[in-house]
């Protein structure tokens, strides 16, 4: 099925100790072909002008995220994209729910899939199941959550940011900024990520003026609602965290509503917030860059079945955190409205 057998590759790519540059992930791979053999070639500057020879394999993704989200999108669309290129049939599926979407990976094994890509947001539910994977000699990577507990189910890679520190340098950013009392809004509870960036920011704000909030991110309205009583009931409150845009250009009407003098940031982007930066409703976002996330954990299956490499030496594989704002957001406007951060 690939160019090594799945039992070769995988036994190859668990003794692998070389890490691999992020511009040779992002190659097609393989030896070099005479110009005769190789694949016709696009000529329009498509984002998959090459692709690779190896045979046709299947890659199951497997997320958390809600339909719909504007951030998961973003990180499906890198994984088709390196799909496209890499000639493999991705198979993406998602729910928000641990139990739920342990049981996709479950039925990603039972499909024999040749590799996955999961998210762990909550480890200890959906873990133990892709240790299970990687029993059967599939091959496994995580993305987004989880970076401080993927190695415990015999998960290869990984391939995000560690949110604690994105949450510092966002806390940071605060403080240069004079907050003193910020709301930090958690849209999905028992999410342990979203708890590491809400604890970070506190860190980087020097260990105080930090409150957590609870809402429901599945249901945008209610977080308006939420969000207007609390500036209400709170004028004092001088800065509101968003961990995620859609939550973070709610904020705006909550703050209208309220009369607050609150200033609002985020982390991650999309093509809307991009637009709210660029007009200053927004001061600043977080950025993990999701696409390159989805990118990276199809590049590093298909690896790992090419010539059993592990990316990153089995180390975390950082896509962030950097820190967008008025001053740079010209550099990925033109991407974000694309699709492509």
């Amino acid at each position: 099925m690939h160019t090594l057998s799945r039992r070769a590759a995988r036994a190859v790519a668990a003794t692998a100790l070389v890490a691999l540059t992020l511009a040779g992930c992002s190659s097609t791979g393989g030896a070099p072909r005479p110009a005769e053999d190789a694949p016709a070639q696009r000529t329009d500057g498509g984002l998959n002008a090459g692709q690779a020879d190896t045979e046709r394999a299947v890659v199951a993704m497997v997320s958390h995220g809600a339909p719909g989200d504007t951030f998961w999108d973003l990180v499906r669309q890198g994984a088709e994209d390196a799909a496209a290129k890499s000639n493999i049939e991705l198979r993406y599926s998602s729910d928000p729910q641990a139990p739920n979407q342990a049981n996709l990976v479950q039925s990603a094994i039972d499909a024999q899939v040749d590799g996955i890509a999961v998210t762990l947001p909550n480890a200890d539910a959906i873990g133990p199941t892709a240790r299970k994977a990687a029993e059967a000699e599939i091959p496994v990577v995580a993305l987004n959550a989880g970076m401080t507990e993927y190695d415990r189910f015999g998960i290869q890679g990984f391939f995000g940011q560690d949110e604690a520190v994105a949450g510092e340098m966002a806390g940071r950013r605060l403080q240069e900024e004079g907050a003193t009392d910020v709301l930090c809004v958690i849209h999905e509870q028992g999410n342990s990520s979203q708890e590491a960036r809400c604890a970070g920011v506190e860190e980087g704000m020097g260990g105080s003026g930090v409150e957590i909030l609870y809402v429901n991110g599945m249901d945008l309205t209610n977080v308006q609602a939420t969000l207007t009583a609390k500036l209400a009931q709170d004028p004092g409150i001088d800065w509101i965290m968003g961990l995620v845009a859609p939550v973070a250009l709610t904020a705006r009407s909550s703050v209208d509503a309220a009369n607050s003098a609150a200033r609002i940031a985020t982390f991650d982007t999309n093509a809307q917030l991009v637009d709210a930066i660029a007009q200053e409703e927004i001061a600043f976002a977080v950025d993990q860059q999701p696409y390159l996330q989805g990118y990276l954990a199809v590049d590093a299956l298909w690896l790992a079945m090419r010539n059993g490499s592990t990316m990153g030496g089995g180390q975390p594989v950082y896509t962030g955190p950097a820190i967008v704002d008025k001053r740079n957001v010209d550099v990925i406007a033109d991407a974000a409205r694309a699709g492509l951060r």
